[in-house]
C-alpha cells in the first residue's frame, strides 16, 4: 500500500471566487499525506479543476473534506457557467498513477462513498459504475442541476437504470437543493485539453466540437434519428465561447491520449475552423498531463525527434500547440511525472 499512488480531480463548480476556492483546496491540503498538483480555475466554465495526489487513504479523505466544504460554501441553486454541471463538486474521479492501482481507486471510490453517508447525492462511474448503464459520466449528468430535483422525484427521464443516484437520502431537502450530485468514479487519466479558436460567438468552434468528438452528430428529420460519428476516437468535445479572453473554444477531454493525441486533436480542430475562415490561437491544458502525451506532441512539431532530450521535446509541444496563449504553461507544475518529482523534492 506505501508504494501506490494515485490522483484525484475534483472538479467544483466555482471558478470565479478566489477566497471560496482557497477554502476548499485549503481543507484538503490539511490532511496528511495529501499533495495539491494543481489548482485551475475558469471564469467562463465558472468551475475549478483541483488535482491532488498521494496514497489511496490519504487522497481519499482530501476527496471527502473537499466535497464537505463544497457543500458548506457553494449553493447550486446560483450557479451558471459553460460548463455541463450537476453538483457544487461535479465530478470526483480517482486516477491510477502507479502500476496496478487501478483496484485502489476503486476502493477509493467505495470508501470515499461511506465516508459521505447521505449527506449529498453521488453517483458511481467509470470502472467504479455500480451497472454498465452508469459507466457513462455524460449520460448520469444529462440535463444537469437543474433537473435533478425533478428526476429524482420521478418526473420525466429516459432510463430509469440511471434515474437515482447509488446513494442519497431518499428525499430531496436543503443538501440536495444546496449541493446537488456529484458522480465519483475512477479511470485512467483523462487529458482536458482546450483548442483556442480566434473568434467570439463558438460558430466554427461549435461545428469543430460536433465533427471532431466520438459520439458525432444527431441527425433528426421528419421524427426519425440518425447518428453519424465524429472523427476522432476516446473524445468528448464541444464549442463553446470563452468571452473574458474574446476567443472561443473547442473544449475537449482525450479518454485515451495514447491513441488520439493532443497534436492530432489540435490538428483535427485547425483543420476544420480554418475551412470556415477561422484561426486557431493555441491551446490549453486544464489540471494535469503524463509526460508521454507531451513527448508524443513534441515528436510531432520537432525536425529531429530521435536527437532530441525530453526537455526540448517538451519545449516543442509548448510552441507548437501554442500552449502559452492564455497563461504560462510551466511543465514542472502541469506535467504529472514533474509535478510529483518536483513536490517531493520540495517536501525534502
Amino acid at each position: 500500500m506505501n508504494d501506490t499512488l494515485i490522483e484525484c480531480v475534483p472538479n467544483i463548480s466555482e471558478g470565479r471566487n478566489l477566497d471560496i476556492i482557497n477554502a476548499i483546496v485549503d481543507s484538503a491540503r490539511k490532511i496528511d499525506g495529501v499533495n495539491i498538483l494543481g489548482c485551475e480555475p475558469d471564469s467562463d466554465y465558472n468551475r475549478t479543476v483541483i488535482t491532488i495526489a498521494g496514497h489511496p487513504d490519504s487522497v481519499t479523505k482530501g476527496a471527502y473534506e473537499i466535497i464537505l466544504k463544497s457543500l458548506e460554501l457553494i449553493d447550486m441553486r446560483n450557479h451558471s457557467g459553460n460548463h455541463p454541471r450537476m453538483g457544487a463538486v461535479d465530478v470526483c474521479p480517482f486516477v491510477p498513477l502507479s502500476e496496478n492501482s487501478m483496484e485502489y481507486c476503486i476502493k477509493s471510490a467505495n470508501n470515499l462513498s461511506e465516508l459521505i453517508g447521505n449527506k449529498v447525492p453521488h453517483f458511481f462511474y467509470g470502472d467504479a459504475a455500480s451497472s454498465k448503464e452508469r459507466y457513462s459520466l455524460s449520460k448520469l449528468r444529462k440535463m444537469e442541476y437543474e433537473g435533478l430535483e425533478n428526476r429524482f422525484n420521478g418526473g420525466e427521464w429516459n432510463d430509469e437504470n440511471t434515474r437515482l443516484p447509488d446513494r442519497w437520502s431518499g428525499k430531496w431537502g436543503e443538501n440536495e437543493s444546496r449541493f446537488g450530485a456529484v458522480a465519483i468514479g475512477a479511470r485512467n487519466i483523462l487529458v482536458a485539453y482546450n483548442v483556442n479558436v480566434n473568434e467570439t460567438d463558438a460558430k466554427a468552434s461549435k461545428i469543430a466540437g460536433s465533427m471532431i468528438r466520438t459520439s458525432g452528430r444527431l441527425i433528426k428529420k421528419d421524427g426519425k434519428k440518425m447518428r453519424i460519428n465524429g472523427l476522432l476516437d476516446h473524445v468528448q468535445g464541444m464549442g463553446v465561447p470563452l468571452p473574458s479572453s474574446s476567443i472561443s473554444q473547442v473544449s475537449m477531454n482525450l479518454q485515451n491520449v495514447s491513441e488520439t493525441s493532443m497534436h492530432m486533436a489540435f490538428e483535427a480542430v485547425k483543420s476544420i475552423v480554418n475551412d470556415h475562415g477561422v484561426e486557431t490561437c493555441g491551446s490549453e491544458l486544464v489540471g494535469l498531463v503524463p509526460l508521454s502525451a507531451m513527448l508524443d506532441s513534441g515528436k510531432w512539431f520537432c525536425p529531429d525527434p530521435e536527437n532530441t532530450s525530453d526537455e526540448d521535446l517538451v519545449q516543442y509541444a509548448i510552441d507548437g500547440l501554442g500552449l502559452d496563449y492564455l497563461r504560462k504553461f510551466n511543465p514542472n507544475l502541469s506535467i504529472i511525472e514533474w509535478a510529483i518529482e518536483n513536490r517531493g523534492a520540495h517536501d525534502e
